[in-house]
């Protein structure tokens, strides 16, 4: 076994696919190579000839080419499954090779892929869990059948997981509640401390609300026309910029067709890094009416600029744990458009002092609520590079972190 070697397993490799989890799993990668790790990260292959090339970690496919969703957004069975075995496979092959291997459970076969593999080898195993749905979220998701299949395959993953992390207090009562027979370790945070967004005091004149990311029928994208129009009954000039592409795409053009909004709306598609950030800068607010988020990574990039939010309070919606009234944001009661809409216009009103607060509520979240802060906490229970494996067990330093609940 290699004493300083470490793997991350997770189906998809930032920025050849974009999302939270490929950031928060590349930037996993990049800290423990920081701190003086060996890191392999175990994907599937997303290029035409060879893996990318880079100085901090090294990039291992387990398998070939995936098409991990279907039309409707939904993770293919057959892709989870594919990736599984070829991590069994990949795992089997080096079971002696590394000290530690961080899994996520997303998809949720990966956690048996892993202990399968690498049962008896001496190799700690840390699940991170992205997020935890319940079982009705997981019917709404994928139908009664496979629903209730991914129920009762995440209620087993659970159980098998000897150490797990999440990243909000959500996921943390759902991991208990499904079972979880250790004491989860809730990371303090997620934001990359290296990177260096501008401030901009003034939003845009005309303003506008932006929102950035995939179109699922979980984000309930189509809900921001009808939103924005009353919103524009207070302030006419307002607009609104629908960032991203996928299967609700043509409900949101419909949606703004409905609103009379082809005059006051874009829908650019996805755009470039510098373009989002500009973008994300001068934008009034930051809408973002999802129902289920595990973290809420556009929170924190959205406060980096002094751009506050616009999120809606539900049961799987754990972003809102990131968010104070009136310091960097609203929090709206529902995603109907009255009530987005008087969110927006709190937004609006705030202006610049309410931009220069949620700046530093991002400048003192980037002292203590950062992926560095996270992943020092994962070595905890994994061991620092050249340290016995034994001088503690690694449950106890999980349970005591946790306890003390240390950033």
């Amino acid at each position: 076994m290699r004493q300083q070697s470490i793997a991350i397993a997770y189906d998809c490799l930032f920025p050849l696919s974009t999302g939270g989890g490929e950031r928060q799993y590349r930037g996993f990668a990049e800290e423990l190579h920081r701190l003086g790790f060996d890191v392999d990260y175990l994907t599937t292959s997303q290029w035409d000839d060879e893996p990318p090339q880079n100085t901090e970690f090294s990039v291992v496919p387990v398998t070939g080419r995936l098409a991990l969703y279907d039309q409707q957004g939904v993770r293919r069975p057959a892709a989870a499954l594919g990736f599984a075995w070829g991590l069994f496979r990949g795992l089997v092959r080096r079971r002696r090779q590394y000290r530690a291997v961080i899994v996520s459970a997303l998809p949720v076969l990966n956690v048996f892929a892993a202990r399968l593999a690498l049962c008896g080898s001496g190799t700690t195993v840390i699940v991170d869990y992205l997020e935890v749905w319940g079982a009705q979220q997981w019917r709404e998701y994928s139908g009664v059948v496979m629903g209730t299949v991914a129920w009762v395959l995440q209620k087993l993953a659970i159980l098998l997981s000897p150490h797990a992390t999440c990243h909000s207090q959500l996921s943390a009562t759902r991991l208990r509640a499904e079972g979880l027979r250790s004491v989860p370790l809730v990371s303090p945070g997620l934001i990359d401390s290296t990177s260096v967004a501008g401030f901009t005091e003034k939003s845009a004149d005309p303003p506008y609300v932006l929102y950035a990311g995939r179109h699922i029928s979980d984000k309930r994208v189509e809900a921001l026309p009808s939103a924005v129009k009353r919103a524009r009954q207070t302030i006419p000039d307002l607009k609104l910029v629908v960032l991203g592409t996928g299967q609700t795409t043509p409900l949101i053009r419909a949606e703004v067709a409905r609103a009379e909004g082809n005059s006051w709306t874009e829908l650019p598609g996805f755009v470039s890094q510098e373009e989002l950030d500009n973008l994300m800068s001068r934008a009034v607010c930051l809408a973002n009416p999802s129902k289920r988020e595990g973290y809420g990574l556009v929170v924190v990039e959205a406060a980096a600029h002094g751009t506050p939010v616009v999120l809606v309070n539900d049961e799987g919606n754990a972003s809102t744990e990131l968010v104070t009234d009136d310091v960097n944001g609203f929090v709206a009661a529902t995603a109907n458009p009255s009530d987005l809409a008087s969110s927006i216009i709190a937004s609006v009103r705030g202006g610049a002092e309410l931009r220069r607060r949620t700046r530093s509520w991002y400048e003192e979240a980037i002292t203590s609520r950062t992926i560095e802060r996270t992943v020092s906490r994962i070595v905890e229970v994994i061991g620092a590079p050249g340290s016995a494996l034994n001088d503690a067990h690694p449950s106890r330093r999980i349970r005591r972190a946790a306890e003390e609940g240390r950033p």
